[in-house]
């Protein structure tokens, strides 16, 4: 079975739909939603099922919505039919409520690192904020895309920094903190989120 198809040798892509130059803002947009995805997929090997089975149904999860987000993006048709809807977005806020109450309090911003798992979930949580960037611009020149996908990665992205911080505690791994951060968090790191 080929897997090349040559079509896109003189710069453009398939979108559903339509045709669309390669570095077009809504390929941008999710091409680095899927190499979130790639990262998550990463973090989920460096994870021990006997330590993290819950975190690793999330991030299962999270694989399967981060391709609906990709495929509403590239679905430029008339009338098209999203996937996304407010659903995953409430299951993160919970998600990440949990897993804040775990690790110990935060006072600082941390330095992302720690055990490797910890470390490619910051990975991804920062390709994260950059996918909601681009989601942003598309919202901004008036392109049409369910908008729940740009709520949907301001949500993935705590909860990846959540997550990062459970796998760093579980793991007897300290967090580093940014050495001259001052206290920025109040109630156990609720108060201001850590790359908004």
């Amino acid at each position: 079975m080929k897997i090349y198809t040559k079509t896109g040798d003189k710069g453009q892509t398939s979108l559903i739909g339509a045709r669309a130059d390669k570095d077009a803002p809504r390929i941008e947009a999710y091409g680095t939603i899927d190499e979130v995805n790639s990262f998550i997929g990463k973090a989920m090997t460096e994870l021990d099922k006997s330590l993290f089975e819950d975190l690793l149904t999330d991030l299962e999860a999270i694989q399967n919505e981060l391709f609906d987000c990709g495929g509403d993006l590239a679905d430029v048709r008339p009338n098209p039919q999203f996937k996304m809807t407010e659903a995953p977005v409430e299951v993160l806020e919970q998600r990440i409520d949990d897993l804040m109450d775990e690790p110990p309090l935060l006072e600082r911003f941390i330095l992302p690192g720690g055990s490797p798992a910890a470390a490619t979930l910051h990975i991804a949580r920062t390709i994260t904020r950059r996918a909601e960037r681009q989601t942003v611009t598309l919202m901004k020149s008036g392109e049409e895309f369910p908008t729940v996908v740009q709520r949907y990665l301001n949500r993935l992205s705590d909860y990846l920094f959540a997550a990062a911080r459970v796998v760093n505690s579980r793991n007897g791994v300290p967090d580093n903190e940014y050495v001259r951060s001052a206290k920025v968090f109040k109630g156990g790191g609720r108060a201001k989120k850590q790359g908004e």
